[in-house]
C-alpha cells in the first residue's frame, strides 16, 4: 500500500504547478483538500477557473491525495514559483498605446490598442473580439493615465478584419485595425502618428523571445501595466506568463527589440480571447492575414462589420 503523501500544488497561476511532494503535511497556512481516487478539484480564482483533473490523481497511483493549496484571490503566484512567473507592474504608459473606448461618452476602457506605423498614419491595431459592428464611433486615448489623455481622444472611423475572423471568429485571425480621424492641433490637421509616433509590425515571436508588453486593465481611471517576460508557443499561439493581465489588456502589444528596432510581434488575444487566467496570455499568430488585413486598411478600402466574438470557450 503507498503511504498518503502531500502534494503542495499552487494553482494561482496559469496551470497548477507541483511545488513540493511531501510525506508529512504541509506547512502551517494551506488548506489541505483530500480527493478521492477519480474525484475532480474546481478551484475559483476572482471568476478564472482552474482545474485539476482526475487523471493527474489516478497517474499518481495514490489511493487518495492531498492537495495543499495556497488560497489568493489576486491570482498572483506562490512565493515557491515565483520565479517562474513574472509580475506585472503600473506604468505611466508610452504615447504609442492608449485606452480603447467603446464611444465618445463612455468612461470605462475595455480593451488596448496600439498605434501603428502606416503610409497614412492613421492606423491603430487591437483584437477583433474587442470590437463589434463598424468599430465606428469607438475613442482611442493614447497614454492614457489617472484618467487623463494627454495625447487627446481619437475617433475611430472604420475597420479592418482578416477574412478568418469575419467567416468564424477563428481566434488564429483575431485581430483588428482600426481608422481613427484626424485632429486640428493648433490650426492643423494632425493624423494620430504625427501626434504619438508608431510601431511597426514584425514577424511571428519565436520560443524564447524576450518580450515587453503593455495593457490596460478594464477601468475608468487606472494607469497601464507591463511586463518583460519570454515567449513560448502552445500550439500555433504564441504565449507568455505574467501576473496581472486581466480583461482589459485585450489588444495589448507585444513588442520585441530587433536589429531593426521596436516591433510588434504580438497582440493579447487569439486563444482563449487572450487567456482564461490572469497569468497566462495568448497571441494570434501574425501570419500573412495581418499583412493582408493591414494593407487593406492602409489603402483605406472597404471597411467590415465585426461579428460578435462569441464566447472565449474558457
Amino acid at each position: 500500500m503507498v503511504a498518503e503523501r502531500f502534494l503542495v500544488v499552487d494553482c494561482a497561476v496559469a496551470e497548477c504547478f507541483l511545488v513540493n511532494d511531501w510525506e508529512s503535511p504541509p506547512e502551517p497556512g494551506f488548506l489541505t483538500i483530500v480527493l478521492e481516487p477519480g474525484s475532480t478539484l474546481l478551484v475559483m480564482f476572482s471568476g478564472k477557473v482552474v482545474m485539476i483533473a482526475a487523471v493527474a490523481v489516478l497517474a499518481l497511483g495514490l489511493p487518495a491525495v492531498a492537495l495543499a493549496i495556497r488560497l489568493r484571490a489576486s491570482r498572483t503566484a506562490s512565493t515557491a514559483v515565483s520565479s517562474r512567473i513574472p509580475k506585472s507592474s503600473a506604468t505611466r504608459g508610452v504615447s504609442e498605446v492608449g485606452a480603447l473606448f467603446a464611444n465618445a461618452s463612455s468612461t470605462q476602457h475595455a480593451c488596448t490598442a496600439t498605434v501603428v506605423d502606416s503610409s497614412r498614419g492613421d492606423l491603430l491595431l487591437t483584437a477583433a473580439h474587442c470590437v463589434s459592428g463598424s468599430g465606428a464611433g469607438m475613442v482611442f486615448a493614447p497614454a492614457y493615465h489617472n484618467g487623463i489623455s494627454p495625447d487627446g481622444r481619437w475617433t475611430v472611423t472604420a475597420l479592418h478584419l482578416a477574412p478568418g475572423w469575419l467567416s468564424s471568429q477563428d481566434p488564429e485571425d483575431d485581430f483588428a485595425f482600426l481608422t481613427v480621424a484626424p485632429q486640428r492641433i493648433d490650426g492643423r490637421l494632425r493624423e494620430i502618428q504625427q501626434v504619438t509616433g508608431a510601431y511597426r509590425l514584425g514577424a511571428k515571436p519565436h520560443a524564447g523571445e524576450p518580450i515587453t508588453v503593455l495593457g490596460y486593465p478594464a477601468g475608468s481611471d487606472n494607469d497601464a501595466i507591463t511586463c518583460r517576460t519570454t515567449v513560448y508557443l502552445t500550439g500555433a499561439f504564441p504565449s507568455f506568463n505574467c501576473s496581472g493581465f486581466v480583461n482589459g489588456t485585450s489588444g495589448g502589444p507585444w513588442l520585441a527589440q530587433t536589429t531593426q528596432g521596436t516591433r510588434i510581434v504580438g497582440v493579447i488575444g487569439g486563444m482563449h480571447q487572450g487567456g482564461c487566467v490572469a497569468s497566462t496570455s495568448y497571441s494570434p499568430p501574425l501570419t500573412q492575414d495581418v499583412s493582408t488585413a493591414e494593407a487593406r486598411a492602409s489603402d483605406h478600402a472597404a471597411p467590415d462589420i465585426a461579428p460578435a466574438p462569441g464566447g472565449d470557450g474558457c
